[in-house]
């Protein structure tokens, strides 16, 4: 077979989502490692009034771009900025434009979505189901279509604990919701959003879930392939180690930990944290799209799904986590941190509740007091709910594990010839986790928080500092202690002396034994 970047020669494709973390690094990928594509037709709406070529000029002059930049000068030449709405009847699309792409395009890269977890159903059905049916019923039309690529989510069936690569059965008539949502006010709406969410956590989950039913029904006119990635991270090695632009999902809770802010979180020790670097889902999801192209004359019956995981092949357990969050942290602090990170995982739900008071909820109420005390705006209570309700909804993915099944992503691998492996390697039994977790914590301190490399002396002199101080309250709080009750009572007292005195003890002698070896 052709190899993957002659595939993508001479093809126009379209993409979705690239404003998004995903849709932009698979920009960045496909222009960087097929230079022959065509041309790339990125659907984008205006945002708080801002054009569509504004929004695009700011992603393609990032650092993500840099090594793009630096290979193909003239790479946005092939990038064609289209303003469309997803949610609106045939996307919003001028009737110039829409006949370009359905004379035109031969590939789809479908990555636009709504990832928030506390989306609303009407608003989550809109972004996740509508804009798909919205978009299939334009790719029906396009006379050049190869191949039509959905991202999906690979908790789409996460109240199974065995998850295939297949589709299974909706929770509901998708276009029964649809209709059912469109008469319907959004208080009934909201009292009936738990009813219909069933064992699924949220509404994100659901309507991916919906929208991938909606993609198979057209699978016998489309020539369809769907792509489940699971907890999507920073980039393992492409562009560059560690790249991260945002605080979604766990990069989130690893700035807060690594501020000192996050001290305690519901967990299973023992439960797989499946991330997944970001380039490792673009190189799979280019790879999916070149494998279903080549092979659309005697594709198979079923559509081809995709689960791009990792806790198969090469678990990482969030006790891990932890201990490299910590680590990496401590080494590498973040500016202005509030305490030193140390981060807990706790399983029991009663445990954790105890200490999320006790490490967050009433220092955050006391240092609130000293700051207003001293004229300051308080700030810290404000977080730490913040900080709860993100916990909240990250609870059920970290106190659980799932088992995916990852054949075609296997033989999707073998499929490649030695070239692609290497420039398009998705395979994560390579992946070292503690190299990987390293990078990524130093990405978000780079690459989210703007900071720069030269302060890594002075945060560190400040962690030293936040150390000191515990040191330090922690002795006055046992010399209040011993004062308090163990001086007024004369058991405590000879317990007192007799735990010093075991302790001198132990002293004299490893004293003592040391002088007769010299």
């Amino acid at each position: 077979m052709v190899s993957i970047p002659e595939y993508y020669e001479g093809k126009n494709v379209l993409l979705t989502g690239v404003t998004g973390f995903l849709g932009k690094v698979l920009l960045e990928k496909l222009l960087r490692s097929c230079p022959k594509v065509k041309a790339v037709y990125v659907l984008v709406r205006n945002k708080a009034g801002q054009m569509p070529e504004k929004r695009i000029e700011e992603i393609t002059s990032c650092k993500l771009f840099d090594r793009l930049r630096e290979e193909q000068p003239d790479f946005k030449a092939k990038i064609i900025v289209v303003l469309s709405d997803l949610t609106r009847p045939e996307l919003d699309l001028a009737e110039p434009i829409k006949e370009e792409l359905i004379d035109c395009v031969n590939i789809i890269f479908h990555c636009a979505a709504t990832v928030r977890f506390n989306e609303t159903l009407r608003d989550a059905v809109q972004l996740n189901v509508t804009a798909t049916q919205q978009l299939l019923s334009l790719a029906l039309r396009m006379k050049n279509l190869e191949v039509f690529m959905h991202v999906s989510t690979a908790f789409a069936y996460c109240n199974r604990k065995q998850i295939g690569e297949v589709v299974y059965p909706p929770p509901v008539d998708p276009r029964k919701l649809m209709d059912s949502l469109e008469w319907m006010d959004d208080s009934l709406v909201n009292d009936i959003t738990p009813k219909l969410l069933g064992d699924r956590p949220n509404t994100y989950i659901y309507t991916k879930a919906l929208a991938e039913y909606i993609v198979q029904q057209e699978s016998a006119k489309l020539n369809i392939a769907i792509i489940r990635p699971s907890i999507v991270g920073a980039s393992w090695k492409e562009p560059f180690p560690g790249w991260i632009d945002n605080f979604n999902g766990p990069s989130g809770l690893f700035i807060a930990a690594g501020k000192g802010i996050l001290r305690t979180m519901r967990a299973s020790n023992s439960a797989v944290a499946d991330l997944i670097p970001v380039d490792v889902v673009v190189n799979a999801t280019l790879a999916a799209a070149w494998y279903s192209g080549v092979n659309r004359y005697n594709r198979p019956r079923n559509v081809m799904v995709y689960n791009c995981t990792t806790g198969g092949t090469n678990p990482f357990h969030w006790s891990e986590v932890e201990y490299h969050v910590n680590l990496n942290f401590k080494i590498n602090p973040l500016e202005g941190a509030v305490r030193r990170p140390n981060l807990s995982l706790q399983t029991n739900p009663l445990l954790n509740l105890y200490w999320d008071a006790v490490c967050h909820t009433i220092p955050a109420f006391f240092c609130d007091l000293l700051l207003r005390l001293t004229g300051h705006e308080p700030w810290m209570m404000k977080t730490i709910t913040r900080l709860h309700k993100a916990m909240m909804l990250l609870e059920y993915f970290t106190s659980n594990s799932w088992i995916w099944n990852t054949e075609n992503m296997t033989m999707l691998m073998n499929q490649l010839n030695p070239e692609d492996k290497k420039h398009f390697n998705f395979d994560v039994r390579q992946l070292h986790w503690a190299e990987y977790m390293e990078n990524y914590c130093m990405g978000t301190k780079i690459y989210v928080l703007n900071e720069e490399m030269s302060g890594l002396p002075a945060a560190r002199k400040h962690l030293n500092k936040l150390r000191n101080i515990r040191y330090g309250f922690n002795t006055i709080l046992v010399i209040l202690i011993w004062r308090v009750f163990i001086a007024r009572s004369q058991m405590a007292r000879n317990i007192w002396y007799f735990v010093v005195s075991l302790c001198y003890k132990f002293l004299s002698y490893f004293r003592a034994s040391s002088t007769m070896r010299y």
